[in-house]
């Protein structure tokens, strides 16, 4: 009997050392460095449960064996998230735990340029390869809102287009209830669609106020705006590039969005301007210039009279022709 119970004393004692030393090498295991040799990007999915998630990272080298995660996730009780990982370099399991719990996601970053047409834009969502879902809605030209929009992984295409929709109709509103008093512009549609042609007409920041001014002061003398992104617009069938430059039979053409032809604003705008040139419409530059043109440094010249502005036109192709004969 006395023997026995040595023996059963003897398995306790090594059983408590063996489970002692099994939970400290576990504990080291999930609280120490990883044996991840790279930053990896790992997508997980949407209904994974922990041993699917925890098989994936063993799989990837994230997590040193599947087990340890998933006791270290069931002993913290913890829920984790679907979604796109970034996981760094010898990143910890109790840290590739944590960013999963919390729902610490990559987040894509998608730039949309002022200027663009909604044909470009679309484009460009369409080509951003971690959306999902196609693009089914029709947004009006203009009415998307140019600039860096942050999203994750399986974000739906036609959501993010709703949001670009909505932070345009926002940003229009705003800029309208803020103009300046006198404008020559009825609705804040017809504002859209000025600050659509002043967006074409300039990239340079300090002239989109001036632009906007001198086409503000023609549309209260009632002259034609004779811009040039108003013709590429039509001729190009709405894409707004043209690989070639305009003719005379272009600014002879009676398409609805010609200024050269047609009276007043185009039908619709041109393009998707951004917020810059939306506030310089509606609150423009002090000036009575009625003309402009390139000054051949990338920006432009303003003239109040015909005869200063031809002076002007001469001077540039001057410049246009130095830079032929090169």
């Amino acid at each position: 009997m006395r023997v026995l119970l040595r023996m059963v004393f003897v398995l306790a004692v090594l059983g408590v050392a063996v489970g002692t030393w099994a939970g400290l090498e576990g504990h080291r295991r999930f609280t120490g460095p990883g044996p991840l040799a790279e930053d990896v990007n790992l997508v997980v999915a949407k209904g994974a449960g922990l041993e699917t998630i925890a098989r994936q990272l063993a799989a990837a080298g994230v997590v040193p064996d599947p087990y340890t995660f998933m006791i270290g996730a069931r002993l913290r009780q913890v829920s984790l998230r679907a979604g796109e990982y970034a996981f760094p370099a010898h990143v910890r399991p109790i840290d590739a735990m944590t960013m999963m719990a919390e729902g610490r996601t990559v987040v894509h970053k998608l730039t949309i340029a002022e200027g663009l047409t909604v044909r470009q834009v679309l484009a460009e969502v369409e080509g951003a390869e971690y959306l999902a879902g196609t693009v089914t809605r029709k947004p009006a030209e203009g009415g998307l809102l140019p600039e860096t929009w942050h999203l994750t992984r399986g974000d739906a295409r036609d959501d993010v287009v709703a949001r670009m929709e909505k932070s345009m109709r926002q940003t229009l509103d705003q800029a309208w209830n803020g103009r300046v008093a006198g404008l020559p512009l009825k609705t804040k549609e017809e504002a859209l669609v000025l600050a659509s042609i002043v967006e074409r007409e300039t990239a340079i920041a300090s002239e989109r106020p001036l632009v906007a001014a001198v086409f503000l002061n023609r549309l209260r003398l009632g002259m034609r705006l004779q811009s040039d992104p108003t013709v590429i617009y039509g001729v190009s069938g709405r894409l707004g590039v043209l690989d070639r430059p305009l003719t005379r039979s272009d600014l002879d053409n009676p398409h609805p969005w010609n200024t050269y032809v047609h009276d007043g604003l185009p039908p619709t705008p041109i393009a998707n301007p951004g917020r810059a040139s939306i506030e310089a419409v509606l609150n423009p530059a002090q000036s009575d210039a009625l003309y402009f043109v390139a000054d051949g440094s990338g920006g432009h010249v303003f003239a109040r009279t015909l005869d200063d502005h031809n002076r002007n036109v001469a001077k540039w192709r001057k410049v246009e022709k130095a830079r032929q004969g090169r």
